[in-house]
């Protein structure tokens, strides 16, 4: 497909990674698959459950660990890790595809405050290809011009929107969850996928109406 000003990332030439900065990986104009979500999404008794479950997994390759499940997984072959990442990249899209918490983006107020946030800079500091705004969480993907850029922009998105909706929905208190998940897309045929798991994810999670927003790119960043 015509990626147009985004790249597909190549593992093999530099690229920059941070530890505490989401998206935690960047190569200039490469696309990401970011995943923002509110901060009552994922209750915290689901939180520490899987804390549980990957410290179990290391367990079953005789890895123990005494909490810290991340200095765990390093001990993983590059196979088990990849389990280990869609296994828990699964239960957590189950998990927001519930719509647990108070789903403030179901309101279409808020969902289109948020919608112009992420296509604010397009072109500009970014290329914004398509997304999905669900009631609890947000789906997009995007490729960033610069590595300061991919670490600024997320948090920029989400303090703008935050102080738009609560001033609109006459809130206040935390919005959103600080850490977005993130990954760079490496193949046609994996942009291709999630593409196609954006469009599909309102009808996958029962969710109709106007209680989604999804922007379809037509392929082209």
């Amino acid at each position: 497909m015509d990626l147009n000003e985004g790249q597909l990332f190549d593992p093999s030439s530099e690229f920059d990674q941070w530890d505490r900065t989401r998206p935690h990986r960047h190569q200039p104009l490469s696309v990401c698959f970011l995943t923002m979500r509110l901060n009552d999404s994922i209750p915290k008794s689901v939180v520490q459950g899987w804390h549980r479950e990957r410290l179990q997994f290391l367990q079953r390759y005789g890895i123990v660990c005494s909490g810290d499940w991340e200095t765990g997984y390093q001990c993983l072959t590059s196979e088990q890790q990849k389990d280990f990442k869609k296994h828990f990249s699964r239960q957590r899209e189950l998990t927001l595809d519930n719509c647990l918490g108070e789903c403030e983006l179901a309101n279409p107020l808020a969902s289109q405050e948020v919608a112009k946030s992420l296509l604010k800079f397009h072109g500009d500091r970014y290329w914004m290809g398509d997304f999905v705004i669900m009631p609890n969480h947000v789906h997009c993907l995007v490729a960033f011009k610069s590595a300061e850029i991919a670490k600024t922009q997320p948090g920029g998105w989400m303090r703008y929107s935050a102080r738009k909706i609560n001033q609109s929905m006459e809130r206040s208190g935390v919005l959103w969850f600080p850490e977005p998940f993130d990954h760079l897309v490496r193949s046609n045929s994996q942009l291709e996928y999630l593409r196609k798991y954006i469009r599909d994810n309102p009808a996958k999670a029962g969710i109709g109406g106007e209680k989604f927003v999804y922007r379809a790119s037509g392929g082209r960043f």
